[in-house]
């Protein structure tokens, strides 16, 4: 049982919905799950952390997604997800409307070219004030970027199916949301970072979302 399925949500619009995945690909550990599950019950500026997890399952993950949002009707949703080979926390700005399986999800499907959303735009902005959000991470000490594509894997799909739905209406009104990727746990893969630091990078990650409704510029692009 998640904690998301014993926590009565507050108020809508005073609620941080926060997801991680399974265990996929023959992992152990998803990094985003533990660091979700330790940030559950936080107050964030008069909001309440509710954590949740995804199955790394095409399909499944955006039914489950859409009945927690449903049923939180949170102000911020942020889900986390594993990209080992990544040496920062990396906060994406774009989901693309594509499904392209480099392995199978947790179901064995591995979908090659098909759309998240069929008829749906070609990509999405996540709605979180990215640049905010880095400065923030960064302060706290820890490794961050800001991430051009979270993949064509379950991550993307959960990105991109998240921004459709708060496009469409689910959800209270003015609801915003993203995705950020987690490097591997120390003991996992090089290169890692402790439990603890992805923790307190998620955290004030989580704070400067809430306090700044409209993004701060500040460099950090990509030259490929």
């Amino acid at each position: 049982m998640t904690p998301a399925a014993h926590h009565s949500a507050p108020h809508a619009g005073q609620t941080i919905l926060l997801t991680g995945f399974d265990p996929f690909g023959g992992g152990s550990h998803n990094p985003s799950w533990l660091i979700a599950q330790a940030l559950h019950g936080q107050r964030i500026a008069g909001h309440q952390v509710v954590a949740a997890q995804l199955p790394t399952v095409f399909g499944e993950s955006l039914q489950r997604l859409q009945a927690l949002v449903q049923a939180h009707q949170p102000a911020l949703t942020l889900c986390l997800g594993l990209a080992g080979g990544r040496a920062a926390l990396s906060i994406e700005r774009i989901g693309i409307n594509i499904n392209d399986a480099r392995i199978p999800d947790n179901c064995g499907a591995q979908p090659v070219d098909t759309p998240v959303q069929v008829d749906g735009p070609a990509a999405y902005f996540a709605s979180l004030p990215i640049k905010a959000m880095l400065n923030a991470v960064q302060r706290a000490g820890v490794p961050c970027e800001v991430s051009q594509t979270a993949g064509t894997f379950v991550c993307n799909h959960v990105l991109y199916g998240l921004m459709h739905l708060l496009a469409q209406g689910v959800g209270p009104k003015g609801a915003r949301g993203g995705f950020a990727h987690m490097p591997w746990l120390s003991g996992q893969g090089e290169p890692h970072l402790p439990l603890r630091d992805m923790v307190r990078g998620i955290h004030a990650a989580l704070w400067a979302a809430v306090l700044t409704p409209q993004d701060i510029a500040l460099q950090a692009g990509a030259t490929h």
